[in-house]
């Protein structure tokens, strides 16, 4: 890469800072300037998936990916608007998909099980390499989640998310908070082992799939649409119903409360 002799001066907003080192995060910081670089090079440059970057300001005009950048600009850095329009804005990437669908990648296995309980669409399949998550994200429309960023920088990837958190319930907060779908959860609607939707069924249908005394105990059952697989109100159903309500809790307040996995 040419450099030429001039610099520009950057500003990174909000938690698009983690992907910075330290010294320069919330506040401006000067970067040397490539020959005939664009604000798309200069994002990547700096490490942050452009999955992450709704609004590009340079000189105080939003600016398009592919706009060139001189010597003396001023370039501001924004993350993506979820629960904000921005419209009469140029944002750099596609609209937020307003009904979420998730594809988490092979380390996220029990955030994707997580997600399922609470009512969302999540794809999730260990097998899966990088090249096919990418694919999938974007015939499939849904946002990629994961711990890898340089997947999120491959260009077919339109909206994914840098998971920041690393136990599972704080990984779920997370992103119930980044895609505010607090107000979204329907716990008890999807299979958590293969994302089908559960469908209420007669006490008869399911006499030969579950245990006589959980037939015998419990009022109502519930079938996967995908795996078949049967489920009826136990203390797992419990369970969910404290995970949920201490996701709405959390979700509400500031910070990060503990959680266990």
């Amino acid at each position: 890469m040419r450099w030429s002799s001039g610099t520009v001066t950057v500003r990174v907003y909000a938690e698009l800072n983690d992907h910075l080192p330290p010294p320069l995060r919330q506040v401006p910081f000067e970067r040397p300037l490539p020959l005939s670089c664009t604000v798309r090079e200069l994002v990547e440059a700096l490490g942050i998936p452009r999955t992450e970057v709704d609004l590009v300001l340079v000189n105080g005009e939003p600016a398009a990916w592919t706009q060139q950048l001189a010597s003396g600009d001023r370039v501001s850095i924004y993350p993506v608007f979820e629960s904000i329009d921005i419209s009469p804005v140029q944002r750099l990437r596609p609209r937020p998909l307003r009904e979420p669908r998730f594809l988490c990648d092979v380390h996220l296995g029990r955030l994707a099980r997580y997600l399922r309980l609470l009512g969302f669409d999540t794809r999730y399949d260990r097998r899966l390499d990088d090249a096919t998550l990418a694919a999938y994200a974007a015939s499939e429309r849904r946002i990629l989640l994961t711990r890898d960023r340089e997947l999120l920088k491959r260009r077919a990837v339109t909206h994914g998310y840098w998971i920041r958190a690393v136990l599972p319930r704080e990984q779920l907060l997370e992103v119930v908070r980044r895609f505010d779908l607090a107000r979204y959860l329907q716990p008890f609607t999807r299979c958590p082992r293969c994302n089908g939707i559960l469908e209420q069924v007669e006490r008869e249908a399911v006499g030969g799939k579950v245990s006589p005394r959980s037939w015998a105990r419990a009022e109502a059952f519930w079938q996967c649409s995908g795996c078949g697989q049967v489920y009826w109100y136990g203390t797992h159903c419990e369970r969910v119903e404290e995970l949920v309500e201490w996701v709405r809790h959390a979700s509400s307040m500031t910070g990060s409360p503990a959680a266990e996995t």
